[in-house]
C-alpha cells in the first residue's frame, strides 16, 4: 500500500511548475508528494512557494528546504495536492483522518488546480463507510455531539492518548459514523447550518483530478469542468 502511495504521489508532482504557488496536503500519500517536491527544490532547482495544511507538513517542508509563504499572504493558489479518505464517483471526497481538514479547506478554497492522491482502495460507490470527521468549537462540543446522537449520526469524539485531540485550530473534532451517504451535498449543507461546527471533512465538488494508483498502474481522473 506504501507504495502505491508513493507512486500517486510522485506522479502528483509533476503538474509542479517554477513559479508556481502550491499548496502542500497533509496525511500519508500526501507526505510523499511533500518529499519529492523537495527533492526537485534540492536537484532541479525548482522555484516555487509553497503553502502548507497543517504543522506536520510545515516541519516537513521546512525540513525539505521548501520555501514558504503563509495563506494570509497569498490571494491565489496555482495547484494544491492533498490526499483523501474516500471519493465517489461524483468526485464528492471525505477528508480529515489526519485532523487537518480545516486548514486543507482554507488552502483548497482559493486554488487554481487541485488535485487528490489517493490509492485505488479510497474509491467508493458512495461516501460514508470513512466517518465524516467535523471540526467543533471546544465550547459547547460536548451537548453538539448530543444534538448528532439524537439525529442518528452516531457521533464520537477523536481522541489522542486518552484526551480529546484538540487540532493546530484549537478545536475538538467529532467523527459520524454515516456508514452510506447518498447525498452528501445534502449532507454537507446540514453541517454548515449547524452552529458549533467549524467545519466538516465533506469537499464536494472541490476537487479537478483525482491521481489513483492501483495494481495495474497510476490513472489520473478528470473531473466534470465546473459551471
Amino acid at each position: 500500500m506504501e507504495a502505491l502511495k508513493k507512486i500517486a504521489g510522485v506522479t502528483a508532482a509533476q503538474y509542479v511548475k517554477d513559479g508556481m504557488t502550491v499548496g502542500l496536503g497533509t496525511g500519508s500519500t500526501a507526505y510523499y508528494f511533500v518529499e519529492e517536491v523537495g527533492r526537485r527544490v534540492k536537484e532541479e532547482g525548482l522555484q516555487i512557494v509553497g503553502v502548507t495544511t497543517s504543522s506536520r507538513t510545515t516541519k516537513q517542508a521546512q525540513e525539505l528546504g521548501i520555501p514558504l509563504k503563509s495563506v494570509d499572504e497569498i490571494d491565489v493558489i496555482d495547484l494544491t495536492v492533498d490526499g483523501a479518505d474516500e471519493v465517489d464517483k461524483d468526485f464528492n471526497g471525505i477528508k480529515g483522518g489526519g485532523a487537518a481538514l480545516l486548514m486543507e479547506k482554507i488552502v483548497a478554497t482559493p486554488t487554481k488546480d487541485y488535485i487528490w492522491v489517493v490509492d485505488e482502495s479510497k474509491m467508493v460507490e458512495n461516501l460514508g463507510a470513512f466517518k465524516v470527521p467535523v471540526e467543533v468549537v471546544q465550547y459547547g462540543s460536548e451537548r453538539l455531539c448530543r444534538v448528532f446522537e439524537k439525529a442518528g449520526y452516531c457521533p464520537s469524539f477523536r481522541m489522542k492518548d486518552g484526551q480529546k485531540l484538540v487540532t493546530d485550530m484549537q478545536n475538538y473534532i467529532i467523527d459520524l459514523d454515516m456508514k452510506c451517504l447518498k447525498n452528501p451535498v445534502a449532507f454537507a449543507e446540514i453541517l454548515d447550518a449547524t452552529v458549533g461546527v467549524v467545519e466538516h471533512g465533506l469537499f464536494n465538488g472541490m476537487v479537478n483530478k483525482v491521481i489513483v494508483a492501483g495494481k495495474e498502474g497510476v490513472q489520473v481522473l478528470e473531473a466534470p469542468a465546473k459551471n
